[in-house]
């Protein structure tokens, strides 16, 4: 039986998050960065590497406190929400995950765990969990070895990441890899006998996220 919470939106989200961000990064940085986010929805059209009515395959993978987590287990407890982002550092993830905690109780009482996956360091996932109060797991892919049967990788590139250090934050120390490899994100949902039942990413645009209300009502169909 759902809670009710009241759904939060990423598009109003998105739309305070980037106003703040004209105010608090320098313009070069901002073209940088725009330039970078049209680039990436230009370049990636077919994201998806699963589709509903797939079967997911089963991973194994270190939770933020260095624990194993296997989907098989999960799925023995319900269905599994997994949504990849990209790291701790991106504000976008952020929001995202931020506004999929404040659902989580309408997600666990439709019978659904959720699940959020990135090829970040077990540390860097512990503090995105800290950071945002997070009650989920959340898994680090090292490698994106998981990541790369579900959604497309590539590599981050060069421009932006020198623009991040200039402001900053350095990339390449929330990742085990040298690979600067991020995930387009992506979120799915997972039936407890591993078939896909939703399978979604905007767009290669990593400002673009599904909506948590996406989620709910595909659960409560």
């Amino acid at each position: 039986m759902s809670t009710q919470t009241q759904i939060p939106s990423y598009a109003e989200g998105l739309t305070e998050l980037q106003n703040n961000l004209v105010t608090m990064l320098p313009q070069d940085a901002l073209d940088v960065f725009e330039a970078d986010a049209n680039a990436l929805k230009a370049n990636h059209q077919n994201i998806l590497k699963l589709n509903v009515g797939d079967k997911a395959p089963n991973f194994s993978l270190s939770n933020a406190i260095g624990e194993t987590t296997t989907l098989q287990s999960l799925l023995e407890k319900g269905k599994v929400v997994l949504t990849f982002y990209r790291g701790s550092w991106c504000p976008y993830c952020n929001l995202q995950l931020n506004q999929y905690q404040q659902v989580l109780e309408d997600i666990n009482s439709l019978g659904a765990n959720l699940v959020a996956v990135s090829p970040q360091t077990p540390d860097e996932s512990l503090n995105i969990k800290e950071k945002n109060e997070l009650q989920f797991e959340v898994l680090s892919d090292n490698g994106n070895i998981v990541t790369r049967q579900f959604t497309t990788v590539f590599k981050n590139g060069e421009t932006p990441i020198e623009t991040m250090k200039a402001l900053g934050i350095d990339f390449d120390s929330h990742y085990a890899d040298d690979s600067q490899e991020l995930p387009v994100p992506a979120v799915f949902i997972i039936e407890k006998d591993s078939t896909i039942s939703f399978a979604k990413a905007i767009d290669g645009d990593y400002r673009n996220r599904v909506e948590a209300s996406d989620i709910i009502y595909s659960l409560k169909k």
